[in-house]
């Protein structure tokens, strides 16, 4: 577990959740500058500051006083959780918010929720304006249809450009190809309810690519609330970086496994904790590092990056190696090779920026948040230079490299919309503990789990598989109280990762969350069985004079995507553009119908997590979702 996880899981534990649990998240790294997992007595009111809830210092030793229990002089994740709870509810330093949050880099904006009538103020960093703004506009400047909207865009035009959803639909599919069909983004005669549907559009797309959207809605992009654009925005970039930092896309990976490591060691692990390793094994092949920093390896991308040593020689080994193409030469003063060397951190960081830009890498930071430790922003830095210049030598690799599945794909992206923590990267390993699990089972009905029966981390170190397997073995019998079917499933098959095992529990989870929501919308409060939805379909079908009809959610017309299509037609008269729909009859027709259809069923509102290869190929499992939230937002409509 990474330390931004495992600072989450604790301030999670106390019931911070949501987008309120990633912004503290951030603002405790960015001030835990030695990422040991504590805050020290002194650093109190820096992160009370940067949370955007400022107190005066007499508030500040009462609150240290009352919640620092065991009286160690640090705090932890759990108890600033406390402190962080018990200030919101009693704000005593209102009047100076902004002025604090102005000298740190944090503006302050009132009026941003419900909570927001009641004088609530959330924080939003202009580090991470700056930042995104100069990737949207790099990476977006030739769009034909958004091109000219973001060219020259500055951070304060941000929030308004991402106000018709076209920018974000856009940077969705920079991130993740083909997620939306663009023939069904609005481009021109923008009206209110034509800009509504491309953000609907946006927001059930960013879902099903695995952003967490909890309380997140069009609505909230069209308003321009600074900590929730950012916070999707952030989600979006992040999952583009981290597409391709895995061993099936890049086996070169391999060259950091450790001593005795396995292929599978190392596909455990996360991209953050690859990105480590990937820095360390460079500076570890450096002979000025290893004489500059005595071998010390960097455990974060805040602290331990703050002075600008390892960034410097990390682009020194990076570099490609070309005599003529001398744009590539480093800035000789980042290393200290020349009698310009720089004698300061915020020059070095200037320095390495400077040779950062000869690489085509010079992304997301500026020398200030090198030199402040923006933990997220450097961590965003370092993707990108992966990505552009990995600089790994080849490695023969004997064993076969499995890719992750789209099954194992899909139900990992459902988990991550819902805000489950900490964030599953790899299906089988993240769930060993038991714990995603169980949270998921809240989804479906909030009592089934009796927290105080549950081991929760940080694990001891000796016993903590025994503590897991606990969890493991009380999930099932959660299951069970829950009427899934789990014969022949032990906790142990969860524990070491039987990932047909894991899906066959998991795929029962997102099943019953389905049905959850047309129980809340259904007369009698039931959840609709199978053939009650078919029947729904066919009903609705049939009222709007569609020809189209199905049998189950095994029939083989599904395939075309059709039925599909004339259901949301049904269900949103007009919204269909016949002109765009094949025949269906070639594999590439049934793609591109399938493709529309997926994307016209999230443009009227509704969350899908299929894929365009799950109708084409009739996954009935996946196909029964589809109608049911089909179903859940024609209900929703009348």
């Amino acid at each position: 577990m990474s330390y931004e996880e495992r600072i989450s899981s604790e301030l999670e534990q106390e019931g911070i959740t949501g987008e309120e649990l990633e912004h503290l998240v951030s603002c405790f790294s960015f001030i835990d500058v030695n990422q040991n997992g504590n805050i020290d007595k002194g650093e109190m009111g820096n992160l009370l500051d940067k949370c955007g809830k400022p107190q005066p210092s007499f508030k500040i030793r009462d609150l240290y006083k009352e919640f620092d229990v065991d009286n160690n002089n640090v705090i932890t994740p759990s108890e600033f959780a406390k402190i962080y709870q018990s200030v919101t509810k009693n704000d005593v330093a209102k009047n100076f918010k902004k002025t604090v949050a102005a000298k740190s880099g944090i503006v302050a904006k009132g009026g941003l929720s419900e909570a927001s009538a009641e004088g609530t103020q959330h924080s939003y960093s202009q580090e991470e304006c700056l930042a995104f703004t100069n990737w949207i506009m790099k990476h977006l400047k030739e769009d034909p249809d958004c091109g000219n909207q973001v060219k020259g865009m500055n951070p304060d035009d941000l929030f308004k450009k991402l106000g018709d959803g076209i920018v974000l639909c856009k940077l969705i599919n920079h991130s993740q190809p083909d997620t939306i069909d663009e023939r069904t983004i609005n481009k021109k005669n923008l009206n209110v309810y034509r800009k509504q549907e491309n953000l609907n559009l946006a927001v059930n797309s960013a879902s099903a690519i695995g952003c967490s959207i909890v309380n997140i809605g069009g609505q909230d992009i069209a308003d321009g609330r600074p900590h929730i654009v950012l916070g999707l925005l952030w989600q979006v970039i992040r999952i583009g970086l981290f597409a391709k930092i895995d061993l099936a896309h890049c086996p070169d990976l391999f060259a950091l496994a450790h001593d005795g490591e396995t292929l599978e060691d190392l596909q455990n692990l996360s991209p953050e904790e690859l990105l480590l390793r990937w820095v360390n094994y460079h500076l570890a092949n450096s002979e000025g590092y290893q004489e500059a920093a005595k071998g010390k390896k960097i455990t974060n991308f805040s602290g331990d990056i703050k002075d600008s040593v390892a960034y410097a020689y990390l682009l020194e080994q990076i570099q490609p190696v070309d005599e003529e193409l001398k744009q590539y030469e480093l800035d000789p003063a980042i290393n200290g090779k020349s009698d310009a060397s720089p004698s300061n951190p915020s020059d070095r960081a200037e320095s390495v920026l400077k040779s950062a830009d000869r690489l085509g890498c010079r992304e997301f930071v500026t020398a200030k948040d090198i030199c402040r430790g923006h933990a997220k922003l450097n961590l965003a830095f370092v993707a990108n230079l992966f990505n552009t210049h990995p600089a790994l030598k080849k490695v023969e690799i004997e064993e076969e490299i499995v890719d992750e599945t789209r099954e194992e794909k899909t139900f990992r992206n459902w988990m991550n919309s819902l805000g489950v923590s900490p964030r599953v990267n790899k299906l089988d390993r993240d769930v060993q503990d038991g714990l995603v699990l169980l949270k998921l089972y809240g989804y479906i009905k909030e009592d089934t789990v009796n927290w105080d029966k549950v081991n929760k981390p940080p694990y001891p170190k000796m016993g903590s598989t025994m503590k897991k397997l606990e969890n493991c073995n009380y999930a099932l019998t959660c299951a069970k109280d829950l009427k899934f079917k789990i014969i022949g499933i032990g906790g142990e098959d969860i524990n070491t990762g039987n990932k047909n095992l894991i899906l066959a529990v998991v795929w029962q989870i997102m099943r019953a969350y389905t049905l959850k929501i047309l129980e809340r919308l259904s007369d009698d409060g039931k959840a609709a069985s199978d053939p009650e939805i078919v029947g729904w379909v066919n009903q609705t079908l049939s009222e709007h004079d569609k020809s189209t009809q199905i049998r189950s959610f095994k029939d083989s017309s599904i395939a075309t995507s059709h039925v599909v299509i004339d259901l949301i037609d049904a269900i949103s008269p007009g919204s269909i553009n016949y002109d765009m729909v094949t025949p269906g009859e070639s594999e590439e027709e049934k793609m591109l119908n399938a493709r529309y259809a997926l994307s016209m069923a999230r443009k009227i509102g509704s969350r899908i997590y299929a894929l365009p290869e799950d109708l084409v190929e009739v996954n009935a499992k996946m196909v029964l979702t589809v109608f049911a939230c089909l179903m859940g937002t024609g209900m929703n409509k009348t």
